[in-house]
């Protein structure tokens, strides 16, 4: 049995904090549905005056405070959130609606100095910090769990293996643009923040029995220090079956479609995917039709679609169609850093070798210490330093600049130090 395991199964940790007590776990151990939570469904908030008083309630709070952000992925257009949900020991639970208080920058900097607690953080920072919320400390749930082994680390799974409770996961994917939200919905999102600082209590405590408590505080000030991400370059590029397009007037044809899609969505607010899919993209960039006869044909593009939509797709097409070729998209990204792994055997078997035997004695350790491997140390690191191998001395030196955290470091250094020689020999 795994550390991981061994907590799923202490059933102690399933009385942490709020957690009802022993009494309430079932004999047969199956987990026990969380169906309200503790004080109820709290109303939205969704007027400043509202929001004053949640702002006072909870910068007069104790403790941590349990995040989560709702968006509406696949239904409008970027990934902004609609509806937030907090909850502090000494002010309850609190769903604050960003569509009628847009500006949430107060609340913030009354957490300022607290510790957050979130799932999966790097997914909900990116849209908290745009309607004005950053934390300065954070734990994130789903990342303890990957450092403390364990198989499974959505919420839900966590929560159950860890706690003893089975949380409702059927809104997950709903449309949370919608208003007014409906009842099932908000108390789903309630129940989401309901265990959160159990859980973070519990797994603080089975990371600090494994060893691995500042490996996972250093993880999680390198999260809430990260600069926000840069904007993509070439977002186009990553459209669903794009490896299909070879030729460069054809990859014109997808970056002129996906122009225009990404810009009638963005006007109607709405996700791509709803004004043009991506399989339809490449349908057209692979047959460049010459007219809206053409177009009509092909997946995609059927009798649903009307004239004038059909109308502005033909007119994509025919702005890739008169590029010059200078002015073609380049076959391939430019990508910074070494060729794809495949490659090196061809380009440089010296550093195959390398690779290969650092990911060996990496993939040795990661399971050693029960935690994933791209958790010890990203492949994308090992590949840079395995491409262009700095000298033994300077292998902690580049894995810091490569952003490895001070755990990493001690740890995976004297493993590539060892790789890099072995492949000379």
């Amino acid at each position: 049995m795994t550390d991981a395991q061994e907590t799923a199964a202490d059933t102690a940790l399933r009385t942490t904090g709020g957690a009802p007590p022993d009494d309430d776990v079932p004999a047969n151990g199956l987990p026990i549905p969380l169906l309200e939570p503790r004080e109820g469904i709290p109303p939205v908030v969704a007027t400043d005056e509202a929001l004053a008083e949640v702002i006072a309630a909870f910068a007069a709070g104790r403790g941590p405070v349990a995040v989560d952000a709702e968006r509406a992925s696949g239904y409008r257009y970027g990934q902004r959130a609609y509806l937030v949900q907090l909850r502090r020991e000494g002010a309850g639970t609190a769903l604050v609606d960003p569509v009628g208080c847009p500006d949430l920058s107060g609340l913030g900097d009354a957490l300022a100095g607290t510790e957050w607690i979130l799932h999966a953080a790097t997914q909900d920072l990116p849209c908290l910090r745009d309607i004005g919320m950053v934390p300065s400390r954070l734990f994130d749930t789903e990342l303890a769990g990957r450092l403390a082994g364990f198989p499974r680390v959505g919420l839900g799974a966590m929560v159950e293996s860890v706690l003893g409770y089975a949380l409702e996961k059927g809104h997950s994917a709903v449309d949370w643009s919608t208003r007014p939200l409906p009842e099932p919905w908000l108390r789903y999102a309630a129940l989401d923040v309901e265990l959160l600082v159990d859980l973070r209590d519990a797994l603080e405590k089975e990371l600090d029995r494994q060893g691995k408590l500042e490996w996972a505080l250093q993880e999680f000030d390198a999260i809430a220090s990260a600069p926000p991400a840069p904007p993509r370059k070439d977002p186009w590029r990553r459209t669903s079956g794009m490896h299909k397009v070879r030729r460069r007037r054809q990859m014109a044809v997808v970056r002129e479609l996906w122009t225009a899609r990404d810009r009638i969505a963005q006007r109607r607010d709405v996700s791509p995917g709803k004004v043009l899919s991506d399989a339809a993209i490449v349908e057209a960039a692979l047959a460049v039709p010459a007219n809206v006869a053409a177009l009509t044909a092909l997946p995609g593009f059927g009798h649903r679609m009307g004239r004038r939509q059909l109308e502005q797709w033909q007119a994509a097409v025919d702005r890739a169609k008169a590029l010059p070729d200078n002015e073609l998209p380049q076959p391939g990204a430019q990508v910074a850093g070494p060729p794809p792994p495949r490659a090196w055997a061809d380009k440089d078997p010296a550093a195959a070798a390398r690779l290969s035997a650092a990911r060996t004695a990496v993939s040795a350790l990661a399971e050693e210490l029960n935690l994933p491997q791209e958790n010890l140390i990203t492949p994308d690191t090992v590949r840079r330093i395995c491409w262009e191998p700095p000298a033994p001395d300077q292998v902690a030196t580049a894995l810091t600049g490569y952003g490895a955290r001070p755990w990493q470091v001690e740890l995976v250094t004297p493993l590539l130090v060892t790789a890099l020689a072995s492949a000379k020999e």
